[in-house]
């Protein structure tokens, strides 16, 4: 399909009907051409829904229904009624029907007052809050086309009106809000669905494959995301433009289910989460400390002969640090504060450890001929993430950040961004996630500057230098504009897993707040006071959640050097376990990570117990390996089967 269903104008998506006669100021979006296309039609499958919900719980209010990296979701009030995951098919079934119906989209604007009395007369109470926050400037309505308007969408399609949406619609025609005598022809002219919307929406639920869409699961979901308010109903979905892509997608989910992280984890005896430690905390076992430890050390290497010096932080700082960073006018609710002892001042665990790094610069006196300096700290920081975000080693509340700063002149960004670059790509191409990467370079908003910390010229030149270093390193960049920090730009490095999962990881960011937060400074040639840039740069992001990633990409079977048991010795009976143990005494003498099950178990169970481990090798050891002092090979990945010579 190539019908024109939306246009972007001025950085929105807005409708076909909203676009008031600006076609040449637009860009048109196609049915084909994501990822614009497939958002509207996620929107419009959204509203579908909640049609849905309101034709089978009449009773039912809605709150917000946006995209996401999949789909969508919306939030509902359903009352009394109790609605569970049994409950999907039946609204599936409903929003199916309703396709069928060949319903047209129409979108239209009116007053904040005026879409008051349009709520008042659908009895939805929960939107309100939204009109407020528009009318204030607290919350911005960016698809609206004209300062102080609403949109609202509605559906219309052949057949009488349901009592509800008669009376809406009579009001609406009272009102002069819409005319519903406009559409003529083949057009029909029943009101069937009401939202208040900022759109956009396809033409008509005729456009919408049937076969492309699927509710997915339910959850609950606080009003305005504030715990003291009602708690929600949300239904998610996922929906994609056709048939197939919605199949491979769930064949996706599938193969991710068998390499939950999680599962394996606990599996491999790799980390434990305790009740009693908390959530978000998770226990590294010795075998998963074994794969961390193997990361980290990998992680300095890459670094040690560049320039990078290793340094420590303590875990607390005073609450005047975080005022200093400008942390505590912000992110004080993500942070964990401690109190008691002796001391009269308040302490909070680090969320983050730039604003300590800010502390060891400013301790020494630094000249021109030291820049740049670089600090490296494998450093666990603590944040107050919600509990229902929480997912094994991918969301927790302790993170261990390969966390390093640079300091250095504006300059020197671009040389040092280029060393990050190559480190970055030796780390990812190591553990083969450099296919089909692509890095954000993210920029100003050129619209609204005035948002931004730092002198222009800096910004230029600082957004320049990531530029040039991305040019310089072939690297798959896209320029996001409005997507840079307020303190600097950023290189964000996006990568696929094996079943081609995007995850963001390796992160390079430029800020100027800090060094001017802290008054950082170093002797120039002409003996002035100079301030320095400070880089930001992660390259696994945080150990723990490349750890879980990791246990998925791989299903369990790790690459051998990071493997926490690399080799099983299997003896075929008690009467060889003595010359298993030489061989196991002599591969500990290498360095080799082995174990020897010398267990009453059978040979099979054996070996099924090795292979359910995920062990990298199975030496099996039997008369004719005893008598002729080879091993029987078992490679786990390839199912090759070898017979080696013990020396």
């Amino acid at each position: 399909m190539s019908d024109i269903i939306a246009y972007k104008l001025d950085g929105n998506i807005v409708d076909t009907q909203s676009i008031n006669g600006r076609e040449n100021a637009a860009e048109p979006i196609y049915f084909d051409n994501s990822p614009d296309a497939l958002n509207v039609i996620r929107h419009s499958c959204a509203h579908l829904m909640a049609q849905a919900i309101k034709e089978l719980y009449p009773q039912a209010k809605f709150f917000v229904g946006p995209n996401v990296e999949d789909g969508f979701y919306y939030d509902f009030d359903f009352g009394d009624a109790v609605i569970t995951e049994n409950d999907l098919k039946k609204i599936e079934k409903s929003m199916k029907k309703i396709l069928s119906q060949k319903q047209k989209f129409i979108h239209f604007h009116v007053s904040y007052d005026e879409a008051r009395e349009i709520l008042k007369v659908m009895n939805e109470e929960f939107k309100n809050i939204l009109i407020d926050r528009f009318e204030s400037g607290n919350f911005k309505n960016e698809e609206k086309l004209e300062s102080g308007t609403i949109g609202f969408s509605i559906n219309t399609s052949k057949g009488k009106s349901s009592e509800y949406y008669a009376k809406i619609q009579e009001f609406l025609k009272e009102k002069n809000f819409y005319d519903f005598t406009e559409l003529d022809g083949d057009q029909v002219k029943n009101l069937k669905f009401i939202d208040m919307c900022a759109g956009p929406h396809i033409d008509s639920t005729a456009d919408i494959d049937p076969n492309s869409f699927a509710l997915a699961r339910i959850a609950g979901a606080y009003w305005l995301g504030d715990a003291k308010n009602q708690q929600l109903t949300r239904i998610y979905a996922y929906a994609f433009e056709t048939a197939e892509e919605l199949d491979s997608h769930l064949k996706m989910l599938e193969e991710a289910k068998k390499r939950d992280h999680r599962i394996l984890g606990k599996k491999m005896k790799l980390f434990t989460i305790s009740d009693l430690v908390g959530s978000g905390l998770p226990l590294i076992q010795p075998r998963g400390m074994i794969m961390r430890k193997a990361i980290e050390d990998y992680l300095w290497s890459l670094h040690a002969d560049k320039g990078y010096d290793r340094i420590w932080t303590p875990h607390l700082a005073k609450e005047d640090l975080y005022i200093t960073s400008g942390h505590a006018g912000h992110y004080l609710e993500d942070m964990f504060s401690v109190w008691g002892g002796t001391s009269q001042e308040k302490f909070y665990v680090k969320p983050m450890n730039c604003p300590h790094h800010m502390q060891l610069f400013a301790d020494n006196q630094f000249s021109y001929r030291d820049m740049p300096i670089r600090y490296f700290e494998p450093a666990t920081v603590y944040r107050d993430e919600k509990t229902g975000q929480l997912s094994g080693l991918t969301r927790v509340r302790s993170i261990t950040q390969d966390d390093g700063h640079l300091f250095c002149r504006v300059t020197q960004i671009k040389d040092e961004v280029s060393t990050i670059v190559g480190i970055i790509k030796k780390f990812y191409k190591t553990f083969g996630l450099l296919d089909g990467y692509w890095v954000s370079l993210s920029v100003r908003d050129p619209e609204n500057l005035e948002k931004y910390l730092g002198d222009e010229n800096v910004w230029q030149t600082a957004e320049k230098a990531l530029e040039d270093a991305a040019e310089a390193n072939n690297l798959n960049y896209k320029r996001m504009e409005g997507e840079a920090a307020f303190y600097g730009p950023k290189l964000d490095f996006m990568f696929k897993d094996a079943i081609g999962r995007e995850w963001q990881l390796a992160t390079i960011q430029c800020d100027f707040n800090l060094p001017n937060r802290f008054e950082l400074s170093f002797k120039n040639e002409e003996g002035q006071e100079e301030r320095p840039v400070v880089i930001h740069r992660a390259i696994s992001g945080s150990l723990e959640r490349f750890m879980g990633i990791m246990i998925e990409h791989f299903a369990g079977v790790f690459p051998l050097w990071i493997a926490p048991e690399q080799v099983r010795i299997v003896p075929v009976g008690e009467a060889f376990v003595d010359y298993a143990e030489e061989v196991f005494v002599e591969m500990k003498k290498h360095g080799i990570r082995v174990k020897l099950d010398d267990s009453s178990d059978s040979l099979s169970k054996k070996i099924r117990n090795a292979e359910t481990a995920h062990i990298n090798y199975i030496l099996v050891v039997g008369e004719q390996e005893k008598n002729s002092g080879t091993l029987a090979v078992r490679n786990y990945k390839t199912k090759e089967q070898t017979t080696e010579n013990i020396t």
